[in-house]
């Protein structure tokens, strides 16, 4: 026998980690509702193994399709389990094909199984002086292990020597077979000894050493288990054969032929992106692993195999080392990439910029903050690969002389302020803002590459520019904390190099120009997805860069008194908290609130956190506050504390310094439904029903001479709902100018409008809005305290009066499930790939959202087309 490498050969269990990793795993599904969490696992488990044993030879072990000679031993084999899930056929394919464009070489034998295959080629490796080690979750694995031979479990990073199995079964792996033959196997339907389990075998196997020995002393063993073992003793030598792990297979390789070969990166990156494993796919193209073809590496003996294949099996050839796409289309793009440092570069630019149709456009800052930002620089692309970077005010020490700041911009500001000179960018509002800071009113604004995602997809992928050109150009950019860092030692644009500034700042723009192509012939191809690009989303750009540029005033002392008054309000709160608990704790621990409520106090555990501790969350706290005062006064001091440091500590520190305002910020491409968001302050979510939250509102004021007005729109959503359904009663109830709510109750309770009663009215809002968010009988039954019969007698009743509704539910339900993604009034999309899942929880939650999406989709389109009418009727003022 003779030593071939110090590295062992690794044989892993596919079909094993297969099936772990479905049901380990939580339904995972890629944005088109294909399942994905199989592939996710075991990919990931091939990939922690090959970073921990960096193996020379490997294979990776699946079951063939059809018979097994186990099956024609025994009629009943593996009988008892359930027909594989389509979720998971359904990933077997994608799965192998990973595995190949890994560069692993892949095997399936008919007539044996996956264990078969492993036991032989670990037999072969031992004669051919190889260590073996077998990554598998299969107990009957065991009876391979010896001085040559361990088995790793990834699933739960324990690995099995010869002590090992003697440690976990009782017996040494030359026993497995005759324990699993005493044992049985219920997944497998192994017979085995009634009333036999892991104990006895072992013990059995102990005293005896054998099965044949134990067999011969049948008659010694006493009780009822031994009455089990003479009766059923017939059924051993079956059960011996079926756990028995062939190891004479006849395989058309052997183990030195396994050989790793390199990844084929672009089947790699096509797998990823289908998968939508986006990490992946991302250190894929950042480590720019050399491309082979693997199409021909797969062993499917005894079976026609997919590909021609030299006799059964092909190794690869291993190509010369080679340089990544993304890093050779990086040196492509930045030897095209213009750093301006003089007049004449500049000017030679102007004309370029002048002369084209379109270009792309960007600011390099010194922070994101658009009030506070000043221009560092300033980058151009014209034409996919060619872009320029005008640094204007980078001043770390060396570097070169700039051009000034002031006399470019000026140079710049007729053609960034033509209308008829089109510009494209990527988040345009924020250039807008900041050049706004220097006098410049970018005008021309035409395409905005955020927007053609979000509108294209809002929930495909996250819509910043590093994530689109992954997703959509398989480019990895270059990142700010790559050349910036990171945390605390981050450094601000001006302070870094040129000759790392320019290239990120050229890409900038020069992958914006890419993206834009990549995503207006999409656009275009769906027309009510471009007028909704045209007609809402891009005229709103100026709009919401004015708003957030205006500001809001709020008065700071209002606040701070305000703030004051919650602190004594809190400190009267906790005292009463500590005589209702018998001790001081603090509040707003989890932990220390748990132990009061639940070991002191002995409430009731009504929910438990995802680590098995009793939750102490809002929901459970209200409910419990019908059972005790200590919870309703820690829900009361959590309001209050949430609402001074959100609101009367932070707003006053939020106001600039140099307007005087406050200045959040308004997102167009975050919510999956077209609703704007705010943040930096969040000023959507100041709070109305309470009188402190109606408080902190009175703190935004209006300078004198002017007005703050507030407008809403009533009861829009079920306005909507009313047109999209074309429901009668509806249509004529708003028509009418009815209360909707009493007209609801009056059609549900059977009364009169004007014998609703107030609590019958409050259950028909219920019901109304309940349903237009999808809600079940169980949930409306726990939103008006009803039990769920009489729920879902409401909702009959109401569907009764309002068949139209019913109708709509059931239409938009069909065809999302057919399309995949539902419609606003204006053609704005939302994609639901969980409507097609086999997982009901899933499902539903799409479905629910399927019904409400049009609803809350149109109101916001319906809002922002109200923005674009107010701005256009009124003089942009300032104030």
């Amino acid at each position: 026998m003779t030593e071939t490498s110090s590295k062992p050969l690794l044989l892993i269990d596919g079909s094993s980690y297969l099936y772990r990793a479905f049901h380990a795993l939580p339904p995972l599904t890629n944005s088109h509702g294909d399942p994905t969490g199989a592939v996710y696992g075991v990919v990931n488990m091939l990939r922690k193994l090959l970073a921990d044993y960096q193996p020379d030879r490997i294979a990776v072990v699946f079951d063939a399709k059809g018979r097994t000679f186990r099956d024609d031993l025994f009629a009943q084999y593996k009988a008892h389990r359930p027909p594989m899930p389509d979720d998971l056929r359904s990933q077997i394919e994608p799965l192998h094909a990973m595995v190949v464009a890994m560069g692993l070489p892949l095997l399936m034998v008919a007539g044996v199984e996956a264990d078969d295959v492993i036991g032989t080629l670990a037999m072969q490796a031992t004669a051919a002086g190889l260590h073996t080690v077998i990554s598998t979750g299969d107990k009957d694995m065991a009876q391979l292990v010896d001085s040559h031979v361990t088995l790793i479990n990834t699933m739960n990073n324990t690995t099995l020597d010869v002590s090992g199995v003697v440690e976990k079964f009782g017996v040494t792996p030359a026993q497995i077979i005759d324990y699993l033959a005493l044992v049985g196997d219920t997944s497998d339907n192994i017979p085995g000894i009634p009333k036999v389990g892991p104990k006895t075998a072992a013990k059995w196997l102990q005293e005896y050493g054998t099965l044949d020995n134990l067999l011969a002393h049948a008659d010694q063993v006493s009780g009822k288990v031994g009455e089990s073992l003479r009766e059923n003793m017939h059924l051993l030598p079956l059960s011996r054969q079926l756990a028995t792990i062939r190891c004479d297979v006849p395989l058309a390789v052997a183990p030195l032929d396994l050989h790793r070969q390199s990844p084929d990166v672009r089947a790699l990156r096509e797998g990823y992106k289908r998968m939508e494993f986006k990490t992946w796919l991302a250190q894929l193209v950042e480590q720019g692993e050399q491309c082979v073809d693997a199409t021909q590496q797969v062993v499917i003996a005894g079976d026609q195999p997919k590909q021609k294949l030299a006799a059964e099996y092909v190794t690869l050839a291993i190509r010369p080392p080679r340089m990544a796409e993304v890093l050779e289309m990086q040196e492509q793009l930045s030897s095209h990439y213009d750093t301006v440092l003089t007049q004449v570069q500049l000017d030679t630019w102007l004309v370029r910029l002048a002369q084209a149709e379109l270009f792309a456009f960007d600011t390099e800052t010194t922070s994101l903050d658009y009030i506070q930002a000043e221009i560092v620089g300033v980058s151009f692309a014209v034409q996919p690969g060619e872009a320029a970077y005008v640094p204007l005010a980078h001043d770390y020490p060396g570097a070169p002389d700039q051009l000034s700041r002031d006399a470019v911009l000026a140079q710049l500001k007729p053609l960034l302020e033509d209308a008829t000179r089109l510009k494209l960018g990527q988040n345009l509002k924020y250039d807008m803002s900041v050049l706004a800071n220097y006098d410049i009113n970018l005008a021309g604004i035409r395409y905005d590459t955020m927007l053609e995602s979000y509108v294209l997809n809002s929930t495909g992928s996250r819509h910043d520019m590093d994530t689109l050109a992954l997703t959509h150009l398989d480019y990895k950019t270059v990142h700010f904390e790559d050349i910036a860092g990171k945390g605390v030692r981050q450094i601000t644009f001006n302070q870094i190099a040129l000759e790392q500034a320019s290239p990120y700042a050229c890409e900038d723009a020069d992958i914006t120009l890419r993206l834009h192509h990549a995503f207006w012939p999409r656009l275009r191809a769906a027309p009510g997805l471009q007028k909704l690009f045209d007609d809402i989303e891009m005229p709103l750009v100026p709009v919401l860069s004015r708003i957030e540029r205006n500001g809001v005033l709020i008065d700071a002392q209002m606040l701070h008194r305000q703030s004051d008054e919650l602190a004594r309000q809190i400190l009267s709160l906790q005292e009463q908290a500590y005589v209702a608990a018998g001790q001081p704790f603090n509040l707003d621990s989890p932990k220390q609130v748990q132990m009061i409520l639940f070991d002191k106090l002995g409430l009731p555990v009504i929910e438990k956190t995802p680590t098995g501790q009793p939750s102490t969350g809002e929901s459970v706290l209200q409910e419990l506050a019908f059972v005790h005062p200590l919870p309703k006064l820690i829900l009361e001091s959590r309001t209050l504390s949430k609402l001074k440091s959100t609101y009367t500590d932070k707003l006053p520190a939020q106001i600039d310094p140099r307007t005087g305002r406050v200045h959040t910020s308004y997102h167009q491409a975050v919510t999956a439904t077209g609703r704007l968001s705010s943040s930096n302050p969040n000023l959507q979510n100041i709070p109305i029903r309470s009188a402190e939250g109606r408080r902190i509102r009175q703190a935004f004021i209006a300078p004198p001479g002017y007005k703050i007005v507030a407008a809403d729109y009533s009861q829009i959503e079920l306005r909507i709902m009313a047109h999209l359904s074309q429901d009668a009663g509806l249509l004529n109830a708003f028509a009418r100018g009815d209360d909707i709510h009493r007209a609801t109750a009056a059609e549900i309770f059977g009364v009169a409008v004007n014998q609703v009663s107030s609590d019958q009215r409050r259950s028909a809002k219920a019901i109304n809005f309940g349903l237009i968010y999808g809600m079940s009988a169980f949930g409306l039954a726990r939103q008006l305290d009803v039990d769920r019969s009489s729920a879902q007698e409401y909702m009959n009743r109401y569907f009764a009066r309002y068949p139209g509704v019913k109708i709509f539910m059931d239409i938009t339900r069909a065809q999302t499930a057919e399309r995949g993604y539902v419609e606003t009034l204006f053609g704005r999309r939302l994609y639901l790939p969980d409507i097609k899942s086999r997982n009901g929880q899933r499902r539903q939650y799409a479905e629910r959202a399927a019904i409400n999406a049009p609803m809350q989709g149109t109101a916001a389109d319906i809002i922002k087309l109200a923005m674009l009418k107010a701005d256009a009727m009124t003089a942009h003022s300032s104030d």
